[in-house]
């Protein structure tokens, strides 16, 4: 199974499982994703969700050969990233959030993560766009010039500088971060669920409208750069590892 369900009492635990290609997200993996978390938010008895790569990475994001499929109806895009999230996600980040990775883990309530942790969005250097929740919840987490930066070079940030700037909650040693979200979902999911709920609803709304208007705008911008040459000329570099050769059009 390319996600791996694993309940622990109150608390489930879902595994992003495609090691052979960093985890980067195909049509199999984003279902799956999809099915499981909505047995999570279907099951009354889990309260709190972590979720994690392992412990060597988190997610590359799209795989840019298969494609990460079509949007889900309760999900989104990668089955998550357009979801409104009825209970707590954490994602427990080792390794490398690139691209969409990045988006999965802005996408989830609160992150963990490890010192071998990096986010990047990169999408740029393929002649794309962070088409999955970046574009807009990336400037909600990060101060506004930090985002732009990533967003415009797709250089990665270290989870040192990421923990130091509100992006990451709790910063661990290497492999502890699985061990650091369970304790904080363990900590939630000892709390009233009624009242855990209605808080994050609450939280939800609160962004739902700007939501609405970035996804909108994200829509736009895909539609442009996916249209361009740049767009076919950056996915074959990127296949064919050479650098691209950009026509601004």
């Amino acid at each position: 199974m390319p996600v791996h369900f694993d309940k622990q009492g109150p608390v489930a635990v879902l595994t992003l499982d495609r090691p052979d290609k960093r985890n980067a997200f195909d049509r199999a993996l984003t279902a799956a994703l999809d099915e499981a978390l909505n047995a999570y938010e279907d099951d009354p008895a889990l309260r709190v969700a972590v979720l994690t790569g392992g412990t060597q990475f988190f997610s590359a994001g799209t795989d840019v050969v298969a494609w990460a499929g079509e949007p889900t109806p309760r999900g989104g895009p990668y089955g998550i990233a357009g979801r409104r999230l009825q209970k707590p996600i954490i994602a427990a980040v080792e390794g490398i959030a690139a691209g969409g990775g990045f988006e999965i883990a802005l996408s989830a309530s609160m992150i963990v993560a490890s010192t071998t942790a990096s986010f990047s969005l990169p999408e740029v250097g393929l002649g794309l766009i962070a088409e999955c929740g970046g574009l807009f919840r990336g400037p909600r987490a990060l101060p506004l010039n930090i985002a732009r930066e990533l967003l415009l070079t797709g250089a990665p940030l270290g989870a040192e500088r990421a923990h130091a700037l509100g992006l990451v909650n709790h910063l661990t040693e290497p492999g502890q971060a699985l061990t650091q979200a369970l304790a904080l979902a363990r900590q939630i999911a000892g709390r009233a669920p009624l009242a855990v709920r209605e808080t994050l609803a609450a939280l939800e709304a609160l962004n739902a409208e700007d939501d609405a208007r970035g996804w909108a705008l994200t829509e736009h911008a895909k539609t442009v750069a996916r249209q361009s040459a740049d767009a076919k000329e950056g996915v074959a570099a990127f296949k064919a590892r050479r650098t691209p050769q950009w026509q601004g059009r």
